[in-house]
């Protein structure tokens, strides 16, 4: 538990950023620490405190981690294939290797500290490729429409995972991408999908030596369900109540 949820009793709940190499604003064009207000507000309307976390390095993601109450992965661009031991598709997105790196490091380190975890679109895509799996580089007309508008499509639960317990029925959701997770990461499961099979959410699979972990292939932050956002919430204040293990 950090020091703000003990003291005023709302977690503290982290959104990674990234940098606009040439941003405006008003009488400036300079590099900027973005973050799409949708995101905070999410955060904020479901009882969190949000924070903002801009790339840093690797090296500093522990600390950082170690002050916060959960974490969100957000959405952006494509994930480095070579992350996955793949050939670059001529469709993805040029690599964001600091970015790519900075969030792998904020995994490693929820992983670590038990702390829970959420990751949005690219944020899922990353956290299957830190647990060892792969992504399909281009869906054809999936997803990905007209650039800066999202789309919609219905996303249906798989029996009996954390996800069905949170949201049990089929759902639309506001949509922007066009890669997806190919094959399982080591630890995690399937636990939404698209009328194509496409696989739409992932979590851990349960037990003591990993926190609360999601992702999600589309954005929350766009519609008005606050259920997946309100139970990473609530599993902060449940691993702030998990007796301590002492080695």
């Amino acid at each position: 538990m950090s020091s703000t949820q003990a003291a005023i009793g709302k977690p503290l709940i982290g959104i990674s950023t990234y940098v606009e190499p040439s941003a405006s604003w008003r009488a400036w064009e300079m590099p900027a620490v973005l973050l799409p207000t949708p995101y905070i507000r999410m955060v904020q309307a479901s009882g969190g405190i949000a924070v903002m976390l801009p790339p840093d390095k690797p090296a500093a993601a522990w600390a950082t981690v170690a002050g916060l109450d959960g974490i969100v992965i957000a959405g952006g661009p494509d994930v480095d294939p070579e992350r996955y031991g793949a050939t670059r598709d001529l469709r993805t997105d040029p690599p964001a290797s600091d970015r790519d790196a900075w969030e792998l490091a904020l995994i490693a380190a929820a992983l670590a500290l038990k702390t829970p975890l959420l990751g949005i679109c690219r944020g899922m895509q990353l956290i299957n490729v830190a647990f060892g799996g792969t992504l399909v580089q281009h869906l054809e007309g999936h997803g990905h429409g007209v650039a800066g508008m999202y789309s919609s499509h219905p996303v249906s639960p798989v029996d009996g995972t954390l996800y069905h317990s949170l949201v049990p029925e089929t759902t639309a959701v506001a949509t922007y991408h066009h890669q997806a997770v190919d094959r399982l990461g080591a630890g995690l499961r399937a636990s939404a999908h698209a009328g194509d099979g496409t696989i739409e959410a992932v979590e851990a699979i349960e037990g003591r030596e990993v926190p609360w972990i999601m992702g999600v292939q589309w954005h929350p932050e766009m519609g008005t369900d606050r259920r997946v956002v309100a139970a990473l919430l609530r599993a902060t204040a449940e691993e702030a109540r998990r007796p301590q293990l002492v080695s």
